[in-house]
């Protein structure tokens, strides 16, 4: 592709990531009010039992996890434009669904629902990938964290959506914010349909008919990949296992709702705000040490979750953990775009969603049952060996990558 061309279609990249952050600001507002109200709505179904008051959140990420290798295939085939714009609509029936299981007083419907809004969060998940499709690198980096600081704006309706409406169906708790999150999947949808594709939506056919690039076992072997998901599934099933507890827990020591509300809004924000300038570090000091410092924040978060349990404790705990999960995740994103050829992207971004999405879902599930059994502080313990884990595996892809690089010098 000339110069000439190559700023063109920049110019249309630049543009999209605009449209593409607006509907991640709107859809993205659906998953704080999920997160915040799913446990104790499932408190207020389920009575004083605890064990399964997570369910719906956890039915949530398994929905995002089931939904995000067909998500990122139809996409491949049909265009991000069309792709979005369905997407959404199992947001808007969720909210309403959940709405009526509030009404009701139907646990198991009210599970159903919260599936339906994750279904929808899978492709959410797909506005990052759908900033890198095309343009140059630089380019690509900053769109793809323009798109992502659409989460600021999600971190904040998300969370007064909830203090401003949970009274309009009263006496029937939380069944007003869910309507308006359904009302929010609505306008995320029309959103949605000013995306405009700027990479062929359809993979090249190889000869004999199969997908174009390397086989996907060939791709998963290689250690950079590895390390890339394995940080990524460390940064984001760390934050959904402390996320989704700590509502539970600000509630069970004697916090409001509306502090817990709060409390969410602040961790969303501080995972989405670094995404102004996450993109423009990680080209500074590179991608390796941007991950390692998330791995840091996130050790630095399970340190104050275990000093007190103060108000102050849990927000600046859930601060913390938003940052960790910004500079991990997004460094790890960054990192797989490595290991993938253009053609093979819908196979392998899929791919890597189900794996993490997927130990999100366990995470979120083990959530509910440690909350309800050995406490606040063993989430938190839970914390360091995970982030060894994956500082390991990045210093072995790491060393791999540089006798690699000697040998062939």
């Amino acid at each position: 592709m000339d110069a000439q061309n190559m700023l063109e279609l920049d110019r249309k990249v630049r543009r999209n990531a605009f449209v593409l952050m607006a509907a991640n600001a709107v859809n993205g507002s659906i998953l704080p009010i999920a997160v915040t109200l799913g446990g104790l709505a499932g408190v207020y179904l389920l009575g004083p039992d605890k064990s399964l008051a997570t369910l719906p959140v956890t039915a949530s990420t398994v929905g995002s996890a089931l939904t995000t290798i067909p998500a990122a295939m139809l996409m491949s085939r049909i265009g991000r434009r069309r792709g979005f714009v369905l997407g959404a609509a199992p947001a808007v029936l969720g909210g309403l669904l959940a709405t009526y299981a509030l009404m009701q007083g139907t646990f198991a419907l009210f599970v159903v629902a919260l599936f339906l809004i994750g279904m929808s969060g899978a492709f959410n998940q797909q506005y990052r990938f759908a900033a890198i499709d095309a343009g140059s690198m630089a380019v690509r980096t900053k769109a793809m964290s323009l798109v992502m600081a659409g989460g600021i704006f999600s971190g904040i309706l998300g969370p007064q959506a909830i203090i401003l409406t949970n009274d309009w169906l009263s006496p029937i708790a939380f069944a007003g914010s869910f309507l308006a999150a359904a009302g929010l999947g609505f306008i995320g949808l029309l959103i949605a349909g000013f995306v405009r594709d700027v990479a062929p939506p359809r993979e090249e056919p190889r000869a004999h008919g199969g997908p174009a690039g390397r086989p996907l076992r060939e791709i998963a072997r290689q250690p950079r990949f590895i390390a890339a998901v394995l940080c990524a599934i460390s940064s984001y099933a760390l934050m959904s296992l402390v996320m989704t507890a700590a509502p539970l827990a600000m509630i069970g020591c004697g916090l409001t709702q509306n502090d817990a509300a709060l409390g969410i809004q602040w961790h969303v924000l501080a995972m989405f705000a670094p995404s102004f300038f996450t993109g423009r570090l990680i080209v500074r000091f590179g991608k390796d040490r941007i991950v390692i410092a998330g791995m840091a924040l996130l050790t630095a978060c399970a340190v104050v979750g275990l000093s007190g349990i103060t108000l102050a404790h849990f927000w600046i705990t859930l601060i913390l953990l938003g940052l960790g999960w910004n500079f991990g995740f997004i460094g790890a994103t960054s990192m797989l775009s490595e290991t993938y050829r253009p053609e093979e992207k819908g196979r392998v971004q899929g791919l890597n969603d189900f794996l993490v999405l997927g130990s999100a879902a366990m995470a979120s599930l083990l959530s509910g049952k440690l909350i309800g059994g050995p406490g606040w502080a063993f989430i938190n313990m839970i914390v360091f060996p995970v982030v060894m884990v994956s500082l390991i595996a990045l210093t072995w892809a790491f060393l791999l990558r540089r006798s690699t690089s000697r040998e062939k010098a």
